[in-house]
């Protein structure tokens, strides 16, 4: 099966072969457990600007820039454009929010995962469609044994976010300027694999929430698993070079 997807996505796009030497990952619902407290702050929030967010909303936009987010209900539920910075002040209401509920916990699986991909030599990096700087330093506090800042991409990198390819595209770059058959993409979100199919990157959906998995599927993921704890226990199977 998986020798099966990496062959089909190297014919879709030409490329030789796929030799991975960086993973990037979403955040939210890949490193953490977070989407949970997500969904309460988009509706507790939205709801003081009179727009309607349900936790089904949040989970879809899941991996956009929240500015982004914003933007785009405000034209469905209210007829009328706003720009970036009134959106940035509904954002930031969001934001603190969010910061008030309990802190999510690090999703199963992820630190194994981690250790495996560092002990085959390769990079890992982190591709978020947040900029909150609190978010930032517990990504290097829990993970700074496999990531560093200078590998982390966040909203305030890209002017386009997910699903556009940019944070990816520069996901590559903070990875040494890699080619798209040289990065493998780890997201748990329609919107995030969609970004990271768009940047020619082998996608791994793992679904973390609630969505269906062809919601995920035929957002374009090349391999999907049920949960990261799965993925991580298949990594060893997943020796790109041998399979090709």
């Amino acid at each position: 099966m998986y020798a099966l997807a990496i062959r089909k996505y190297l014919e879709e796009h030409g490329f030789e072969t796929l030799c991975p030497r960086a993973v990037l990952f979403d955040m939210d619902g890949v490193l953490y457990d977070s989407m949970p407290n997500h969904a309460i702050a988009w509706q507790e929030s939205m709801a003081r600007f009179q727009i309607h967010m349900t936790a089904e909303d949040a989970y879809a936009t899941e991996g956009a820039r929240g500015v982004d987010t914003i933007r785009m209900m405000v034209r469905i539920q209210q007829q009328r454009e706003i720009d970036e910075p009134e959106a940035q002040k509904m954002y930031d209401e969001k934001s603190r929010l969010f910061h008030s509920l309990p802190e999510a916990p690090i999703m199963p699986g992820i630190l194994n995962l981690m250790a495996q991909i560092r002990d085959l030599g390769m990079q890992c990096g982190v591709v978020t469609g947040s900029g909150q700087r609190p978010l930032i330093k517990r990504i290097l506090k829990d993970f700074g044994a496999f990531v560093d800042e200078a590998h982390i991409t966040t909203a305030y990198d890209v002017r386009r976010g997910k699903p556009n390819p940019d944070p990816y595209l520069v996901g590559l770059e903070k990875a040494g300027g890699l080619q798209p058959w040289q990065a493998v993409v780890i997201e748990n979100a329609p919107l995030g694999i969609r970004a990271g199919v768009a940047a020619r990157i082998f996608t791994i959906g793992v679904n973390t929430g609630p969505l269906p998995n062809d919601q995920l599927l035929q957002s374009g993921a090349h391999l999907l698993f049920p949960s990261m704890t799965d993925l991580s226990d298949a990594w060893k199977h997943l020796d790109f070079n041998q399979l090709l």
